[in-house]
């Protein structure tokens, strides 16, 4: 099966587990809105990815916690949406799920994925319980204090932050938890994966702050113009339009280099090469070039 469809399938077996009889029936539908349609799908692939590298001996615990970063991602894209953050009318090209229905049941929807991505990891994790302990050390810490995305975001709330240290922790957190998560469910050593998903993760936040700067709502499928006008720490304010194209760049061919030793090292920078040239936004490859 390919990868996008494990992931999906996954994440569907988790969801419907909201579809039980005495779960109230709006929430089971808001979390599956958060959910679906799917996005890229990017950290959840970079998961399954690293845990193939490393000679996959497990897919069942694999396929757990690329579902478990899904779900603690799009947690975070609805909270995000709220009006006390972004204040975000759409995502993915549909109403964000505030809009749908209402603030009290998109706190809720986002608050039970994000225990559903643990739920998922242990169910999973009986068949090898071993690696259990490792993959909810490196998810949690990616998504709480001190420097997981909710301390990220919380950044937001200060009065200055540091750019490098903001877009690591709300970004390449999760990024990180993806790499080193697919290297646990694999049962390899997590540590040396940890640089290669921060540096995909500040890439990765580098191009979401191009496409705000210089995107449109209706190729995004969200608002733009959102850093600017909240005041938050942006690569393109920072660095200039030119100078975020470069650090994209170095932080695509950082990336590749980071890659540790493993059986399918080869296959696993071609993927990277891959993804981080669609990066850059289309309208934007000019200048680049």
């Amino acid at each position: 099966m390919d990868p996008l469809s494990r992931i999906e399938r996954a994440l569907n077996a988790a969801v419907a587990q909201a579809d039980a009889p005495g779960c109230p029936k709006l929430l089971a539908r808001a979390m599956r809105a958060s959910v679906f349609p799917r996005g890229a799908r990017i950290r959840s692939r970079l998961c399954l990815a690293v845990a193939m590298a490393c000679g996959e001996d497990a897919p069942d615990v694999t396929d757990a916690a690329a579902a478990a970063i899904e779900l603690l991602h799009c947690a975070s894209l609805v909270h995000d949406d709220l009006p006390c953050f972004d204040d975000a009318d759409t995502r993915r090209g549909r109403p964000s799920v505030h809009c749908q229905f209402g603030e009290p049941l998109a706190v809720l929807a986002g608050d039970a994925l994000i225990l559903l991505a643990f739920q998922v990891l242990a169910e999973a994790a009986a068949v090898s319980p071993v690696r259990l302990a490792p993959l909810i050390g490196v998810i949690g810490r990616g998504v709480g204090v001190p420097h997981g995305i909710v301390a990220g975001q919380a950044w937001e709330c200060e009065d200055s932050a540091d750019l490098a240290l903001y877009q690591r922790q709300k970004t390449g957190a999760l990024f990180a938890s993806a790499t080193m998560a697919g290297a646990a469910a694999a049962g390899a050593e997590v540590t040396p994966w940890r640089e290669l998903g921060l540096r995909l993760g500040e890439a990765f936040q580098v191009a979401d702050d191009l496409r705000d700067a210089v995107g449109a709502p209706e190729e995004l499928g969200k608002p733009v113009g959102q850093d600017l006008a909240h005041q938050r720490p942006n690569a393109v304010l920072e660095l200039g339009l030119n100078g975020a194209i470069g650090w994209l760049g170095e932080l695509a061919e950082r990336a590749v280099e980071s890659v540790p030793a493993c059986p399918g090292r080869a296959d696993l920078r071609s993927h990277i090469v891959s993804e981080t040239s669609r990066l850059l936004p289309r309208q934007l490859a000019k200048v680049a070039a």
